[in-house]
């Protein structure tokens, strides 16, 4: 799918910012921050005699209104559970998805507190623990429905879809023969290792877990932005957290969290299978992505690198080292 660089998304401007927060019926005091996203548009904005709010503006076309309101309702479910999730406000009508009309366009955005922190030290065993005990709780919330609108992490849309969008308008031709046979030798070891884990639990899950998502305060990790929540193992939101290569280094870490994580919920070592398939298909989904949006002006902007023959030929280079590690023998739990 690929975007109108002229539509009003791309365009928009503080004033719409503001005008748009107001319209809920806050006072903004002029200041706004645009912040690190790229997928959707998000703004820190100011507010009179209170602490900022957070304006979250949705891409158009990505979610739909169904997709976009069962995230918001796995976050309050979480959230009336106490857990330490940035859910967003919802107004005196118990709305959280809001619109606004500027310029004959629509505006589809989401309000959040502002909440401070940092990421967590995911090197420091008690932090490992404590990621660990808050995801069982969250899978053990995540595990009692399942979403009805929200995709589901597969093979064919993280793999074979990335692949074939890439090798048709993205690699330079002197490495699409290396790159179509790399990826479906790669594919091929994925495919094997999701049917030796057999039928895994798929539940409502984070999606995107990594260490830019979790705000680490008062000791206590708050997770943010389930915008990619959808319906996957649970190990999908554990191996993000595993961090440099030493193997033993990684028991260590996959230990203490899910040492942490079965306080609430219990997991399946046979998930252990999916660590590495599951770090294949985010390499392919994640280059599949920039071209996605290389129609979107902040695109090329922000990321002058990609789609350059150097790129392309480290990504073979990174796929090579990933296959290699397919066929390592999987962690286990001490």
């Amino acid at each position: 799918m690929t975007d109108n660089p002229s539509q009003p998304f791309y365009q928009l401007m503080p004033d719409t910012v503001i005008d748009a927060v107001e319209s809920q019926g806050y006072l903004s005091d002029g200041r706004i921050l645009a912040l690190n996203s790229y997928e959707n548009r998000v703004y820190q904005v100011g507010i009179e005699d209170a602490q900022p709010l957070i304006a979250k503006f949705y891409r158009p076309r990505r979610w739909s209104d169904e997709q976009i309101l069962e995230e918001h309702a796995f976050c309050f479910e979480m959230a009336e559970q106490e857990l330490p999730v940035v859910a967003p406000m919802r107004n005196e009508a118990g709305e959280s998805l809001f619109r606004f009309l500027a310029n004959d366009s629509e505006y589809r955005f989401a309000l959040y507190r502002r909440h401070g922190g940092r990421a967590p030290e995911l090197s420091d065993p008690d932090h490992l623990y404590q990621l660990g005990h808050t995801l069982g709780r969250i899978h053990l919330i995540g595990a009692v429905h399942d979403f009805e609108y929200r995709p589901r992490l597969d093979i064919q849309s993280y793999g074979y879809d990335s692949v074939e969008l890439i090798a048709q308008g993205f690699i330079p031709a002197s490495l699409r023969a290396a790159y179509v046979s790399l990826t479906a030798d790669l594919l091929r070891e994925v495919e094997a290792a999701f049917k030796q884990a057999g039928n895994v639990r798929y539940l409502r899950a984070h999606g995107d877990c990594h260490g830019g998502n979790i705000l680490w305060r008062d000791d206590t990790p708050n997770f943010v932005d389930f915008d990619d929540a959808r319906m996957a193992p649970a190990i999908q939101d554990l191996w993000m957290l595993l961090t440099g290569d030493d193997r033993n280094e990684l028991q260590l870490q996959l230990n203490e969290i899910v040492e942490g994580y079965n306080e609430f919920a219990e997991f399946d070592p046979r998930e252990l299978h999916l660590v590495e398939p599951l770090r294949a298909l985010r390499m392919l989904h994640y280059s599949a992505w920039l071209a996605r949006r290389w129609d979107d002006p902040a695109f090329p902007r922000n990321f002058s690198w990609f789609n350059t023959e150097r790129y392309w030929g480290e990504h073979l280079l990174q796929l090579r080292e990933q296959f290699a590690k397919l066929r390592e023998p999987v962690l286990t739990l001490l």
